[in-house]
């Protein structure tokens, strides 16, 4: 394992675009004791050597049998993929997934993919000038010219929205803002640690994801153990002002949006530890001395509020506090490119479209 994760640093020590990320991680990834997506999926590294002994490339095979179950298909997925520009490497390492889920009953290998939704995926495959983020993969450009010499073929491709925070609050947004409160009696709460904890906010807002983004490509619901576990790992770490939760008259959550200031510079600055060093350069990021970019992680909205002005709602709240903590710019993680409706909101915005990723599949 420290092979398996020494590798990509190596692999990326002279480019300015990779964000890596944290050794403890990846580690923890592989350990049932603390991926509580374990508990539904399989998991199987690989380490690729040479002749002298010498790590030249990386892959996990990953069997999510909920997610098999839900699709009803027989997909043994691929992640942590990373290899030096050698076709023997590259072919090696798919070969062993593909064989591994071959073992196990699968027809189709597709990735890169986690375990769920909300793990890395897709490949790059365009802008790879551009800096990585800690939710996204970056790989080298030679990277897809490999899939493709092995037969792999385009399943889905994502794209990221980027934006410039406007200094004021688009009219349209306003205008729809007060409408929605006016009509349909909906509002914006900031969540306390207490609304989280105590009062059931952070379940509240999970299961809203779990039920927004269910018919998208791959998704497996989150259990309640992982949802703990995020809840307890990551929640803690951003500034509350940033997850504005949307209600209804009755209470219950319609729209949230979970964003956060980036951590880009300050991982490349860790080196993926956070001992002994990497924990200030990360604390300051996110206490102090703020990136000029926003991670915008995730937006959902209740299928029955789609079209309600919950997303004017979002962003005529989030705007205002972006300006207030000095965030330049913002940018998406990776969208779905059919999902007309996800990236026609951001069109008030100016929206540039970036980063295209794809998930590759092969008939085993």
């Amino acid at each position: 394992m420290d092979d398996f994760i020494k590798l990509a640093h190596n692999l990326y020590a002279d480019c300015p675009q990779y964000v890596p990320d944290l050794d403890m991680d990846i580690r923890e990834t592989f350990d049932t004791r603390k991926n509580a997506g374990l508990e539904f999926s399989d998991i199987q590294p690989f380490i690729a050597y040479d002749s002298e002994d010498k790590a030249v490339g990386r892959i996990a095979g990953i069997i999510n049998w909920r997610a098999n179950e839900k699709w009803k298909a027989r997909n043994v997925r691929f992640s942590f993929l990373e290899f030096i520009d050698d076709p023997q490497v590259s072919a090696a390492l798919l070969h062993a997934v593909e064989e591994w889920g071959k073992e196990h009953g699968m027809e189709y290998i597709q990735g890169p993919m986690g375990i769920f939704d909300f793990d890395k995926e897709g490949m790059l495959i365009e802008d790879f000038d551009k800096m990585g983020s800690m939710i996204t993969i970056y790989n080298h450009p030679y990277y897809p010219r490999h899939m493709e010499a092995l037969g792999y073929e385009k399943e889905v491709d994502w794209v990221q929205v980027s934006i410039d925070v406007p200094t004021e609050i688009p009219p349209k947004y306003a205008r729809v803002a007060e409408l929605s409160q006016e009509m349909f009696g909906l509002k914006v709460k900031k969540l306390t640690d207490d609304d989280i904890y105590k009062r059931g906010y952070g379940k509240k807002v999970f299961d809203l994801l779990n039920m927004a983004y269910s018919p998208l490509f791959g998704y497996t619901e989150l259990s309640d153990k992982q949802i703990d576990a995020f809840l307890k790992r990551y929640i803690p770490l951003i500034n509350k002002q940033m997850i504005p939760v949307i209600e209804n008259d009755k209470g219950d959550v319609v729209g949230v949006a979970i964003t956060m200031g980036s951590l880009s510079h300050a991982l490349r600055k860790s080196h993926g530890q956070l001992l002994p060093f990497g924990w200030f350069h990360l604390v300051r990021s996110l206490k102090w001395k703020h990136e000029d970019k926003a991670e915008l992680l995730l937006i959902a909205v209740h299928p029955d509020y789609q079209g309600f002005g919950v997303n004017a709602l979002i962003f005529n709240d989030l705007i205002p506090v972006y300006n207030k903590l000095g965030f330049k710019w913002a940018e998406t993680g990776p969208q779905l490119e059919d999902n007309v409706k996800e990236l026609s909101q951001w069109k008030p915005l100016n929206p540039t479209f970036t980063k295209r990723r794809r998930c590759y599949v092969k008939k085993l």
